[in-house]
């Protein structure tokens, strides 16, 4: 535990497992991927920056002062109803958000090139398990459902995992929900999905999940509940080249390329989005000395009370 004079305070550390990082409070590597599609700045409403796909059908939205700090959707049409929700709480770390929103910038280049309708737009596979096989791959077993008509995935550790609720329910009740760490306001990461949300892009999130690669965070962006539950290793030791400690640009470059690196798997035209994607950022980061992100905004979020804040 950390006490607000402890100099490690704000040393920038690698944790491990990354499920179990927690938010940084900025959502750089989650919005990386679209970064090259149109951004909205609403500073006035809940939705503080909204980010959409040239057509309006897909939005990201960034609500930096909720408990739902991601909420993103897709729609048949611009103003047509929303087909399917994917909302991530305040505690997600950015890096999970990124794989949705890499299976996302992908299908729609697709669609564009291909398809009208979209990938995006799909109906859910009819077998529960398409949407989770990523964790099943990487050794996640069965837990015992703690509600009937569920079923549960548990990570090896028991400290993530994914429920899949069988029951009948409409199109836009919640069906999928991926989860890690303990629970409590400060402690437990949630990404939900509703019925109609395609299962590729939810196991596209669950693929980002079971990465094992780490990601940098501050000492003090670690909950103290969950400090016995990682691994931090700090970013000056990890490798004996490093001569100085990483700049906050590095870390948002470390996190961009986390996130292009994690979806190097996708086809060749979604990978080179991502690059130009990442490419643009770190561009602009390095002439204005800021990312092309509302920093300011999202530095509004709300943490838990019990973290401690920078004095200035």
């Amino acid at each position: 535990m950390h006490t607000p004079d402890d100099p490690h305070l704000y040393e920038e550390v690698l944790v491990s497992p990354m499920y179990l990082a927690g938010s940084n409070g900025i959502g750089d590597a989650g919005f990386a991927p679209v970064a090259h599609w149109p951004h909205h700045y609403l500073d006035d409403g809940p939705c503080q920056l909204l980010v959409t796909s040239p057509d309006q059908r897909i939005r990201v939205g960034w609500f930096g002062d909720d408990f739902e700090l991601w909420r993103i959707s897709a729609a048949t049409e611009a103003a047509s109803a929303t087909r399917w929700t994917a909302t991530f709480n305040h505690v997600t770390p950015a890096e999970i958000v990124a794989g949705l929103t890499t299976a996302l910038a992908h299908d729609y280049a697709e669609a564009d090139a291909y398809d009208s309708n979209g990938r995006f737009l799909a109906n859910p596979s009819i077998y529960w398990a398409d949407a989770v096989r990523p964790l099943t791959d990487a050794g996640w077993k069965r837990g015992v459902p703690t509600t009937p008509g569920t079923v549960e995935i548990v990570a090896p550790d028991g400290q993530a995992g994914a429920v899949i609720d069988r029951r009948s329910y409409g199109p836009d009740d919640e069906t999928v929900t991926l989860w890690a760490g303990p629970p409590g306001w400060g402690t437990r990461a949630e990404a939900v999905f509703t019925a109609r949300a395609p299962s590729h892009l939810i196991a596209a999130t669950a693929d980002a999940m079971a990465d094992s690669a780490p990601v940098i965070r501050e000492r003090h962006q670690i909950h103290r509940e969950m400090e016995h539950l990682v691994t931090l290793t700090p970013v000056g030791s990890a490798s004996p080249q490093t001569s100085r400690a990483p700049t906050p640009l590095d870390v948002r470059r470390t996190a961009v390329t986390q996130a292009v690196h994690r979806a190097a798997r996708a086809p060749r035209t979604a990978a080179e989005l991502r690059v130009m994607a990442a490419r643009s950022r770190t561009a602009t980061s390095t002439r204005t000395g800021s990312p092309n992100l509302p920093h300011a905004t999202m530095a509004r979020t709300r943490l838990s009370p019990s973290a401690p804040r920078r004095s200035r």
